[in-house]
């Protein structure tokens, strides 16, 4: 039985297929979707490129010099897409300065395979106990407030042993749009819960708004606290995707558009992650269902204490040996069924 959050009736349905939305929905945040009517698929774009904040080129990525070298041409075509959840409280701002100095809350990596066969995404606790460079050992999340993106993508880059492509980072705050957008979003709660005043029972639950900021946020109601965050984060992406590629979202022009427009003014992307590369994604993963999204998190060893007294996550350093060289293999698919 699903326990719905919000006693709103539940949109009407429409039946009409339309071409892609898997571009953004592989990070299950936001979505483009190529219309049949060219007017209205300017539209989309026009939103998207007025209302997402672009970091400039440069400003992403750091220098050559101290990223992994390029995979075999072969595997060229494999994507790696680094997503950040900032929990900054509101919209992102029109520079990096609302995102510099924040520690990020999710950091996953999201893996489309050269094939394009399905996506994989990997959770990194944002705890684990890691070097970054020219600042020693830290949790891997202060890698954004040290030293911005860049700073994060090369610490992310030394784990898995390959070049981040790009960048998407949103805001927590965007959560609570997204989900009425899209009429609300169900999840599968595996651990019930009270947050707010708001009770999370456990099995199929529809969340809407603050409820959906409340769902990815908690992890003091849990015996195992980020650990069960994090499976939560992944329930509620896997949530969005499952409810944008229904039929209720992909026959439902109006839906689409105010998907884009309520989410976008949450999101920065690299420069390069633009309209052209989102359709050129988007008509690869054409064929893409919930089912063939994989979640998975970077291996650990539990919980620890550093020497500073700081509670953190301790990594499996032979388990990442094996997570990067199926990065560099581009067998994340394989190395994800079995682990």
């Amino acid at each position: 039985m699903t326990i719905d959050l919000d006693p709103s009736p539940a949109p009407p349905r429409r039946r009409r297929r339309w071409p892609w939305v898997v571009g953004w929905s592989l990070f299950g945040m936001i979505v483009i979707a190529v219309g049949i009517l060219s007017v209205y698929t300017l539209t989309l774009a026009n939103t998207y490129n007025d209302s997402v904040t672009k970091i400039p080129e440069g400003d992403a990525f750091p220098k050559s010099s101290v990223r992994p070298g390029p995979v075999s041409p072969k595997l060229a075509e494999a994507q790696n897409i680094l997503l950040l959840g900032s929990d900054t409280r509101g919209e992102v701002g029109a520079d990096l300065d609302s995102i510099r100095g924040q520690r990020s809350d999710t950091i996953m990596v999201v893996h489309v395979p050269a094939d394009s066969s399905g996506i994989q995404v990997m959770s990194i606790m944002r705890d684990n106990w890691v070097t970054i460079p020219g600042y020693g050992e830290h949790k891997i999340n202060a890698a954004l407030a040290f030293g911005g993106v860049p700073l994060t993508v090369q610490t992310v880059e030394s784990l898995i042993g390959v070049r981040i492509d790009h960048v998407a980072i949103v805001d927590f705050s965007g959560f609570t749009m997204l989900t009425n957008a899209l009429g609300g979003v169900t999840v599968d709660n595996a651990v019930p819960f009270t947050r707010d005043r708001t009770t999370y029972a456990a099995g199929p639950i529809t969340l809407y708004g603050p409820q959906a900021l409340g769902f990815v946020r908690e992890r003091y109601s849990f015996v195992d606290g980020d650990y069960q965050r994090v499976r939560n984060q992944q329930a509620f992406i896997k949530g969005v995707i499952t409810k944008m590629l229904s039929k209720d979202t992909l026959t439902n022009p109006g839906r689409i558009a105010n998907v884009v427009a309520s989410i976008s003014p949450y999101v920065t992307v690299d420069s390069g992650m633009d309209v052209g590369y989102l359709a050129n994604l988007g008509f690869r993963l054409r064929g893409l269902r919930s089912e063939d999204i994989t979640f998975f998190t970077s291996p650990t060893l539990g919980t620890g204490t550093s020497e500073d007294g700081q509670s953190i996550v301790l990594p499996d350093w032979d388990g990442l040996a094996q997570v990067a060289e199926a990065f560099r293999t581009d067998t994340v698919a394989q190395y994800a069924a079995t682990h």
